[in-house]
Formats: structure tokens, sequence, C-alpha cells
């Protein structure tokens, strides 16, 4: 069978390789043929339109080469511009992602496109619940999450981090003003996912810094509040969340919660906002301790207030068994688990078109 993988982050990358795993596993010969990115465009709409003609590209390069038994694109953004039919897979779709201007041309041929796709494989029940028009079998194949070594929280000696690599979605700046609102002493946020010199950065430490100085009118603590580290390794990214006692994010959307699932499974203490979007952390996080989940700052007032309030909880009321409670919860995001659904239902339902 043919993976075309779109991999525009490192996460879709990743998320797609562990897929061609699970596919090799459950007994497919399986071809994956990765998108080659296209330059930076100004907006959305074009950017998702290089990105779909890259994808056409590279499927069709695959095709002319030979004719697999179930092609499967991953993401509805490859799909959009395919040279044949075939399984989308998606963690969220363009009519959820894409909304007003930034999904004008999108939207409308994603209908079409999901209304003739052999087989729909959302990340998440909630991706599945935002798409329109299906028509196609679904099976629900949530990304792998691999089973943590959380050690004790005495001997964790980073305050809190966060993911940015995408800072304006991600809500870096809500982050760092939290931050300055919630830190004491010499605690400090580490930003991973972005350089100390990306404008974003820079504007994340104003942020922090205006914020402690209205709580802290004269003088805030000393040392550095927030650090940042650009791109890492999966397998560096979870050695440093095993060193995290809390892990806080405020998304303006979340199409998935990758990030948030594997500092759960290191024992973090994960506090967010309730963003909108097909957010597969959140129903744990607040199962896990509902004080961390701070409203949504977009549809509330008190929202940033109250996600500052969240962190200084998690730092000073920590559970004593989260870690356990979320080993159980991520159950079905281990490997093993999702190996189980691509082999008994995700593989049948491609070879049965």
């Amino acid at each position: 069978m043919l993976l075309v993988s779109l991999g525009a982050t490192g996460g879709l990358r990743d998320a797609d390789a562990q897929l061609q795993g699970s596919l090799a596993r459950a007994g497919a010969r399986v071809r994956m043929e990765a998108v080659d990115p296209p330059g930076e465009v100004r907006t959305f709409a074009l950017t998702d339109l290089a990105w779909a003609r890259a994808a056409r590209a590279a499927a069709r390069r695959a095709l002319a080469e030979a004719r697999p038994r179930a092609i499967l694109y991953s993401s509805v953004t490859a799909a959009l511009l395919w040279p044949a039919p075939g399984g989308v897979r998606f963690d969220a779709p363009a009519a959820g992602n894409r909304p007003g201007r930034h999904g004008t041309w999108q939207r409308p041929l994603e209908r079409r496109r999901l209304r003739e796709a052999t087989v729909l494989a959302p990340w998440s029940g909630g991706a599945l619940a935002e798409a329109p028009q299906r028509r196609a079998r679904a099976v629900v194949v949530p990304v792998p999450v691999a089973a943590g070594r959380p050690g004790p929280l005495a001997q964790r000696d980073i305050s809190a981090v966060t993911y940015a690599t995408n800072p304006h979605k991600k809500g870096l700046d809500r982050v760092a003003a939290a931050w300055g609102r919630a830190r004491r002493g010499e605690e400090r946020l580490l930003v991973l996912g972005i350089a100390a010199g990306h404008p974003a950065a820079r504007a994340a430490s104003e942020a922090c810094a205006a914020a402690e100085s209205e709580r802290l009118p004269g003088g805030g603590p000393a040392g550095e509040a927030i650090a940042f580290v650009p791109f890492l390794p999966h397998a560096e990214y979870r050695a440093l969340l095993r060193r995290a006692r809390v892990f806080v994010t405020a998304p303006r959307r979340e199409d998935y919660g990758l990030a948030q699932l594997d500092a759960l499974a290191e024992g973090c203490a994960l506090v967010t906002t309730a963003a909108p979007g097909p957010y597969a952390a959140l129903p744990i996080a607040r199962t896990l301790d509902e004080r961390l989940v701070a409203p949504d700052p977009g549809a509330h007032a008190s929202g940033a207030g109250g996600l500052a309030e969240a962190v200084r909880t998690a730092l000073d009321e920590p559970a004593g068994d989260l870690a356990q409670r979320a080993a159980r919860l991520l159950a079905p995001y281990l490997p093993e688990a999702v190996d189980r659904v691509v082999a008994e239902e995700l593989l049948p339902a491609l070879l049965d078109t």
C-alpha cells in the first residue's frame, strides 16, 4: 500500500512513521512517499495550496512506479488534489481549523474529498465529529504515545515547560503572561521548539516581564524567568519532560495535543486552557485534576488570570498519584493498543475497498 506523508511538522512526520510501522506489523508492505516541502508563502490558503500540489506530485511519482492495493493520504491537505482516491488520515479537518478566509477553497473541496474517500482514519473522535459530509467507513486511530518513565516530583529540576513550535497557535503569549503572574523565586519556564532569537520568543519574554512587574511593582525575583530551546529530537524532548513538574499550554485551538499526551506520560501535571478543537488531551486533563484546566481566554475574560492560578496550584499542590492515574488513562494510546486498531480495523477497511 501507499502512504502519502505530508510531514509539514516534526510531529506529523513522527506520526506517519509510527503509522507505517503499525501497518507493517499488521502484515502490509508499505511505501511511504514523503512530500517535498514547498517554499513559504504568506497566507494559510496559499500554504495549503502549495502543500496540496506537492502531495499530488509525490503521489503521482509513487503511482508511476507501482499500483498499490490501497492508498492512504496523511492529512486532508495531502488528499485535496489527489491523483487517485484513497483513505484519508487527519488530525482535524479544514472545516474546523481553516475558518473564514483561511479556508475559502479548502473547505468546499474537502467536503467532496471526504465523500469520495474509501476510508477515514481520524486521530480522534473529536476530529471525526468536525468532518463534514463523510460517507466512508471511519476508524479512529490515535497517534501512539509510548509509556513514560516518570520519576518522583522531588527529583525534578525544571519548574515548568511549554511547547511552542507554532507560537501563536500554541498561545505562547498567553503562557508567558500567566507565567509572569504565577512564578515565585527562581522558578523558570522552559519553552521548547523555538529559538531565543525568534520574534515570538522576544515578545514572550517581554510579556512575562510586564506581567511580573505589574504583580511586583518594586521589582521581581532574580534569575531568568523564561529560557528557550529550539527543536529537539523526540527522545530528548521526552527526557526533558521527565525533569519537569508542570507542562503549561494555552492554545488558541488544539487539533490533538500530542505534546500534552507525551507530558502526561512522563508524569507532568498538565495545566491547560479549555481550548476549542478536537483536543484529545483535554478530557484527560479534566479527569486528572479539574483545577488545572483554566477557561479559554478567547471566551472568558478571566482566562489569563485563571491560567496563572492553575499554574500555581500545580506547583504548590501537586497530586501525588498523578503519574499512575495518567498511565491508566493513556492506555488506549499505547503503541500496542494502536497496533491492534490498525491490524483489526484500519488495514482490513483499507484492503476491503
